[in-house]
């Protein structure tokens, strides 16, 4: 298993990204909160049906759990737009906000902030450049896969901050694995290409989707981790909405500290 932290903890690490100086990153879970059933308890999320407070509450011990910083909530919606997030979202409170405006990708190279990517069976990507110092952090369902939503973010880092994909790092966290990815509508639903990723059944790897398009996006094979944890066989850990539909959200967060 690529993630380190204990059982009890309310997050995990990735090995791979331990290695960079100045970066903070996280893969939430859902306990610690408050939030009662079906939310049960570090639910992030405030469009699922939990009360606001509970919300609001679980947002906070997370940021103090994970070390403060501004937090940045994506407002997702299954598209492609990608924010980039400013100095100025750093330089007053709150400390807890939500992009303004829909966007499934967030990119800063601004230290203190901290970029936050909600699921229950999508993917949360991060992505860093360490030497432009630029991260980002992808929600990628299966809509955001057919999108290539994460070369699309990688393009854009590379447009704007001159990173180069070939010194990036990607880690994906933890979703849906293919011993769940079951997909009866298909054909009309993926594209042709997505058939060489299929298991068995109807059943497909997009943990090898996403690897497949970040290496088209220019990063090496090797600098690609996964997780290798679906939500959906972890229920005791994560949220997962195949499973239970009306459910929580946990978190992925990563950010840039000055060095």
């Amino acid at each position: 298993m690529l993630l380190v932290g204990s059982r009890d903890s309310c997050y995990f690490q990735f090995k791979a990204l331990g290695r960079f100086n100045g970066l903070i990153h996280a893969v939430g879970c859902r306990r610690g909160g408050v939030s009662q059933r079906p939310f049960a308890t570090l639910n992030l999320s405030c469009t699922v049906g939990d009360t606001p407070d509970a919300v609001m509450r679980n947002r906070r011990r997370w940021r103090r759990l994970t070390g403060g910083g501004t937090h940045i909530y994506a407002r997702q919606s299954h598209g492609t737009a990608i924010a980039v997030i400013g100095p100025e979202a750093a330089r007053c409170g709150p400390w807890i906000k939500t992009v303004p405006m829909p966007a499934d990708a967030l990119i800063t190279d601004v230290p203190g902030i901290r970029l936050l990517i909600q699921t229950a069976d999508c993917q949360a990507v991060v992505l860093v450049d360490p030497q432009r110092r630029v991260v980002a952090n992808v929600h990628c369902g299966w809509r955001g896969s057919v999108a290539n939503i994460i070369g699309r973010t990688v393009a854009r880092m590379t447009a704007e901050f001159g990173c180069d994909p070939g010194r990036m790092t990607a880690a994906i966290g933890p979703s849906l694995g293919p011993c769940c990815a079951e997909f009866v509508n298909h054909e009309k639903e993926l594209p042709m290409q997505f058939r060489a990723f299929r298991t068995h059944g109807v059943h497909f790897d997009f943990w090898r989707i996403s690897q497949d398009q970040l290496a088209t996006a220019g990063l090496g094979r090797d600098r690609v981790h996964t997780a290798g944890i679906c939500t959906r066989c972890n229920l005791d850990l994560f949220f997962s909405y195949r499973a239970a539909h009306r459910t929580g959200r946990f978190a992925t967060l990563i950010g840039l500290e000055t060095i």
